[in-house]
């Protein structure tokens, strides 16, 4: 039976005490893990579902869109996707701590911001890739998440095109409609597969494929849930902590 804290302070004594007793932590998080850097999620009463829009945002986010309306989907990409100002919260500062202390094995992560990366963290899985690489289709050169925002007046329709060989640029990022990387998603599974804990943060595990990986977590396992509405997993986690994330992991 798990045991549910919804007082920030306790949740974050009692997950303290948690990891301290654990070997192996891995941290699996979503959206909701940067909604208190600024940086909005899909799905709550302000996420970006709830917007209005030309068309709706999945929409403007699918490998479809991205092909045949790319002016659009680039001044999209660039206004709703691309958050430089965001810095990392308590929550990604706490999980670069836990990783350097040789406490966390990984994180792995449904956001493309970057911000665990910017916090610290070294081994950070991106199921859904990153707004920070922008590769080119033809030669393969990457370009930055500040390289895209510059380029938002090019040729009159913010389309970006690569100034080595002048093919068309795409986020390194899975839209609706693509794949996930295979090697990304099976080393996601093993990380989670060695751990005795996994902390699950910010994610309404909704949205497949990435939400099936916590399947592979062992049933003997710790399997904490941090997300401040009720997720699928709730029933079979040790602890549901339903707070806000960056207060859970102020220890």
């Amino acid at each position: 039976m798990s045991t549910t804290i919804t007082d920030p302070t306790e949740a974050a004594e009692e997950l303290k005490a948690r990891i301290e007793r654990a070997e192996r932590v891995v941290f699996f998080g979503g959206a909701g893990v940067s909604t208190a850097s600024g940086i909005p999620d899909f799905r709550s009463v302000d996420g970006l579902y709830h917007q209005k829009f030309a068309y709706p945002p999945e929409t403007m986010l699918s490998h479809d869109f991205y092909e045949t309306h790319t002016a659009e989907f680039f001044e999209f990409y660039r206004t709703k996707m691309i958050a430089l100002g965001a810095k990392p919260n308590q929550a990604h500062l706490k999980l670069a701590e836990l990783e350097r202390s040789g406490k966390l094995t990984a994180v792995v992560t449904q956001n493309i911001d970057g911000l665990h990366q910017a916090a610290g963290s070294k081994n950070v899985l991106e199921l859904h890739g990153s707004v920070h690489r922008n590769v080119c289709q033809h030669c393969g050169h990457v370009y930055s998440a500040e390289w895209i925002i510059a380029r938002e007046h090019e040729d009159g329709n913010g389309v970006p095109v690569c100034p080595e060989c002048g093919g068309p640029i795409k986020p390194d990022v899975v839209l609706y409609g693509e794949s996930l990387d295979n090697d990304v998603v099976n080393e996601a599974l093993h990380q989670i597969a060695l751990a005795d804990m996994l902390i699950v943060g910010g994610t309404s595990l909704v949205v497949y494929p990435a939400a099936g990986l916590i399947d592979y977590f062992r049933s003997s396992g710790d399997l904490v849930v941090v997300n401040r509405d009720a997720t699928p997993a709730d029933s079979r986690a040790s602890l549901v902590i339903q707070a806000d994330i960056a207060k859970a992991f102020d220890f």
